[in-house]
């Protein structure tokens, strides 16, 4: 059986509405789907994780006339990109393979790997993080996490304790310890995203002798040699008090999921406590990374 398929660019507020409009045309199932793979931090517990990309997608039986679906849609106001409003044939298939078949292994500088579970590392001699794809974000596609990877396989982690705040599948915290920190912790206002930086943990065959996640007001009372958060840029700035009172005197700080419009603001707010390097971009995005000086405490 062959089936048809809309995706729909949307923001979060909207994507209600847009689902209740699609059921309303016929639409059998509904996904929602991160536009650009981005990085995600709850600053309020419990809500809908929604990215500020969303897209909708509706599978309709192969019988169903969309073409009033699609004229509604082009004229409704809460679609962010009325020229994506395609109908896409949809053939049965073995669609666990199918979706297997569109992830591949991937290489972040010269020795860091993040590899499927179903696929053979390419090197096996290197770093290699057995990451599936899966709803809590982070398994390396995006610019933001790329960015973070890089900065860590370059860097001296010998003995270091991490955190990874808005630590999602918990990919950077685990490539912190197969790259040589003894503890890495991950935190995350999502409790999913906490279950998923264990069980990522386990299957990597890692502890939590040297590597554990925590809602945020569970984090026990450290310092970090590094502290990780590839987050966004609102809860970035609401949050870099804190931020900074996690880490070391002379520790770093690698801060992603900024957009290039957005550096300044978090070169300002962060320069307070840091000694910031220039800022590294790929694909629009944007990690600042710097040094904790002792200039001026955490307030």
């Amino acid at each position: 059986m062959s089936w048809q398929q809309i995706k729909v660019n949307t923001t979060p507020e909207h994507s209600d509405a847009i689902e209740t409009s699609l059921l309303n045309f016929g639409a059998v199932s509904i996904s929602f789907l991160d536009a650009e793979d981005q990085a995600v931090f709850q600053l309020e517990p419990g809500g809908t994780i929604l990215w500020e990309a969303t897209v909708v997608v509706a599978l309709f039986e192969k019988t169903t006339d969309l073409a009033a679906c699609v004229q509604f849609l082009s004229n409704d106001e809460k679609v962010t990109n009325q020229q994506s409003l395609l109908i896409e044939k949809i053939e049965d298939q073995d669609w666990e393979r199918a979706w297997m078949d569109d992830f591949n292994a991937m290489q972040f500088g010269s020795k860091l790997w993040i590899c499927p579970s179903w696929q053979t590392p390419p090197e096996p001699d290197a770093v290699n993080i057995m990451l599936d794809p899966g709803m809590a974000f982070g398994s390396g596609t995006h610019a933001t996490t790329s960015l973070c990877l890089q900065w860590l396989e370059q860097a001296d982690l010998n003995n270091a304790i991490v955190i990874d705040y808005g630590c999602g599948s918990g990919v950077l915290a685990i490539a912190s310890i197969l790259l040589g920190a003894k503890q890495a912790l991950g935190v995350d206002n999502d409790p999913q995203a906490v279950l998923a930086t264990v069980d990522n943990s386990a299957r990597n065959n890692l502890d939590n002798s040297v590597i554990s996640a925590y809602l945020p007001d569970q984090l026990p009372s450290t310092q970090a040699d590094v502290l990780m958060a590839n987050i966004l840029c609102a809860p970035l700035l609401e949050l870099s008090s804190l931020l900074a009172s996690l880490v070391k005197c002379s520790g770093s700080i690698v801060l992603s999921g900024i957009l290039e419009d957005q550096a300044d603001q978090i070169i300002e707010q962060y320069s307070q406590w840091f000694d910031l390097a220039p800022p590294a971009i790929e694909d629009g995005w944007v990690r600042i990374d710097g040094l904790r000086n002792t200039i001026t405490p955490p307030s």
